[in-house]
């Protein structure tokens, strides 16, 4: 079997590496310890940690990963653009392997791309004529090889003509001695009254006469000058735009295996609607929508995801990401729930190639290599399937009109119907005829509690027996999903390279916005650092998106954000309220503390903001000293990274003095955050990192092991 294009390399016994400047072999796997065989013949037991992060540390013979696509500026070319550059990567596989869709895609090899018959550069001169021909233009053998080598570096991205995407200059092709001449008259005239733009010019010819003498540079007509004026002007500057007072120092056919024989090589991905009626945000009773992964070798459910509208492609990336990483046992769980505790899973194995596993909740986690998904306009879309092709996950839509291509994952929406939704408040039934008479009196839960409770539900599943879950040595005992996957684990284990962080940012989730003179606002929360002062009121170079910024956000934390600059990196912005609170928290708690304080905020938007951080530390107070409402508590315990402390009731505590939520946990100090009790197994943890997106750093592991 042809080993899949642009696949995660993968540390195993057989593999060649470069490590500390020399070439080893990989001969065996003992749990954290990697023993590797020099050229000399001698032996070396190396930690996993510090193998991966030496910095010439490369598996030989592996393809390279690509960098996480940018994806989000791929959509702002034209469309023309867009089509060319997937036609271009059918032209240029087919010269690599011979085949459109790529190494082990199906379809017939034609002779002229033959690997078996001609060399690279005679299958590139075959396409380059034949592209010729086709109409692409003069096509010469060098601008195949350049388009099939822009493809490994950089992937889709590397075959779109870049000039579709280059951003006009905004002073156009004005000279650049009235441009600057332009900006200084700008300069002079801040801090003083506003006049007319007609005021303006002539100081405009002044400077340019004092600096390159009278007559030497062409006055441009009065036309454009407007027009450099308007473009240049910051906000407020200007007498026909809002008034505004800026500070003058901000500057072909799916084919489906019958079975699979380890974890992770068969993925199936679909989408529903829960039979529960949830309640939304906006009030309205509806079902919500419900995708999951499972896994075909072991049946479990690798991952599940409640939305309150229809499944967008962020939320099917946002699956991606859990399937590959632990899930976190929250603290109110029972401990029997936890990946330590659970008897069928090999944790001690596991934990000692990664400790975190340990606080992990118990349920099988595995990277998937192949998903199968209908045709659904998310699983489809563009943005999803190159999320896929970063992560080497190959993507098998299921033939139409042929449900049983899909018939696991259709099967468990009926256990999770069955098992879960009919015990819930408000459960809609299969259909009409099951329905009760009065079920919107029942319903009950929000979207994020019935998320929560999923979650939790899905730990037992996966220590329930599955009768289609079978052992070699013992066909008559039926398996759970973790019995299945501890066995198949122990045979088919490998170390995948881990991936990198910024990788980890281009594929958290995307929105646009602009840079105001205050920061960057989002939901009433401003982010602000002082390098974005030569951006502020500018437009983005991006074009197509109204010159507004790339903006990578995690749903889970929103107290930082990160921001795509001139120089094309990701930069981490702060909330400038966040040394305030020290605790992680989400948007639906920042919505719970505006709902609250609504009818307490007056002022300009800082003193309102300022208010809302306040009520957010006073709730995480509460809550850590054990003073907080359930609903305040379960709130919290989504995001708290240690262990809670039982709600109390404040009317029966102290009296009716307590339902004033000021005078909760007045006499609390800051330090109390950090003075977590420790439980009865000594396994509280530490506060949440300040920053940071959830990734280790490989030395720093390494030296804790």
């Amino acid at each position: 079997m042809s080993t899949r294009r642009n696949a995660r390399p993968a540390v195993k016994p057989g593999a060649r590496v470069r490590y500390g400047g020399v070439t080893w072999q990989v001969v065996a796997l003992s749990g954290q310890e990697i023993h590797l065989v020099g050229p000399d013949g001698g032996g070396q037991a190396v930690l996993a940690g510090h193998l991966f992060a030496d910095p010439g540390f490369t598996v030989i013979g592996a393809d390279t990963p690509q960098a996480a696509p940018q994806w989000g500026l791929f959509e702002t070319a034209p469309a023309a653009a867009r089509e060319k550059a997937l036609a271009w990567r059918r032209h240029v596989r087919e010269v690599e392997c011979g085949l459109t869709g790529g190494p082990g895609s199906e379809g017939t090899v034609r002779p002229q791309y033959d690997p078996q018959r001609h060399t690279l550069a005679e299958r590139e001169q075959a396409k380059a004529q034949e592209l010729t021909a086709l109409g692409f233009g003069r096509v010469s053998r060098t601008t195949v090889q350049r388009m099939r080598l822009a493809y490994r570096k950089q992937g889709l991205w590397g075959l779109l003509d870049h000039r579709t995407t280059r951003a006009s200059s905004p002073t156009g092709r004005a000279d650049e001695r009235v441009v600057a001449a332009v900006r200084e008259a700008l300069r002079r005239r801040r801090g003083r009254s506003r006049g007319t733009i007609n005021g303006l010019f002539p100081l405009v010819h002044q400077i340019l006469a004092d600096r390159h003498g009278p007559g030497t540079v062409p006055v441009p007509s009065q036309a454009t000058l407007y027009r450099l004026v308007t473009t240049l002007a910051r906000p407020g500057e200007l007498p026909t735009k809002p008034v505004r007072q800026v500070p003058a120092s901000i500057e072909g056919r799916a084919f489906t295996p019958a079975t699979a024989l380890r974890p992770g090589e068969q993925v199936q991905i679909d989408t529903t609607r829960l039979d529960v009626l949830a309640l939304f945000d906006d009030g309205r009773l509806t079902r919500p929508e419900l995708t999951i992964a499972v896994d075909v070798a072991t049946r479990a459910i690798l991952a599940a995801v409640l939305c309150p509208s229809a499944t967008k492609a962020v939320d099917a990336a946002l699956l991606l990401a859990e399937m590959a990483v632990p899930h976190p046992a929250r603290p109110t769980w029972p401990h029997i729930l936890r990946m330590d505790r659970a008897p069928a899973l090999p944790h001690q194995r596991l934990a000692a190639l990664d400790e975190r596993l340990a606080g992990a909740a118990a349920r099988p986690v595995a990277l998937p290599e192949t998903i199968v998904v209908d045709r659904g306009k998310v699983f489809v879309s563009a943005a999803f399937t190159a999320a896929c092709e970063h992560l080497g996950i190959s993507v098998q839509p299921a033939p139409p009109h042929a449900p049983t291509a899909k018939g696991i994952v259709e099967r468990t929406f009926g256990t999770i119907n069955a098992l879960f939704c009919q015990h819930l408040p408000g459960y809609t039934g299969s259909d009409v005829t099951r329905r009760g008479p009065d079920i919107t009196h029942d319903a009950c839960y929000s979207v994020p509690q019935l998320q929560d409770l999923l979650d939790e539900w899905l730990v037992h599943y996966h220590h329930r027996p599955h009768q289609g879950l079978r052992h070699p040595l013992m066909p008559k005992k039926a398996l759970t999903p973790n019995q299945m996957w501890a066995a198949l684990l122990a045979v088919a284990g490998h170390v995948p390279v881990p991936l990198s962080g910024r990788d980890y940012l281009e594929l958290l989730p995307v929105r646009w916005q602009s840079i105001t003179p205050a920061g960057i606002r989002i939901h009433h929360r401003t982010y602000d650092a002082d390098f974005l002062a030569p951006y502020r009121g500018q437009a983005s170079p991006v074009a197509g998106r109204s010159g507004k910024w790339e903006i990578h956000y995690n749903p889970h934390d929103v107290r930082q954000i990160w921001i795509r600059l001139t120089d094309g990196h990701l930069t981490e912005i702060p909330w400038i309220h966040r040394d305030h609170v020290h605790q992680p928290f989400n948007d639906h708690t920042w919505q719970h503390i505006r709902t609250h304080a609504q009818h307490h905020t007056h002022g300009d938007a800082e003193h309102v903001e300022a208010h809302l951080a306040d009520a957010l530390d006073q709730l995480m107070r509460r809550v850590h000293s054990g003073h907080a409402t359930t609903t305040e508590q379960a709130l919290v315990a989504r995001t708290a990274a240690v262990p809670l402390p039982a709600a109390h009731h404040p009317q029966h505590d102290r009296g009716q003095g307590a339902n004033d939520p000021t005078e909760w946990g007045q006499d609390d100090s800051i330090d109390d955050l950090d003075e977590i009790p420790d439980t009865e197994d000594d396994e509280a943890g530490l506060p949440a990192p300040r920053t940071g997106f959830g990734l280790y750093d490989a030395h720093e592991e390494a030296d804790k092991w």
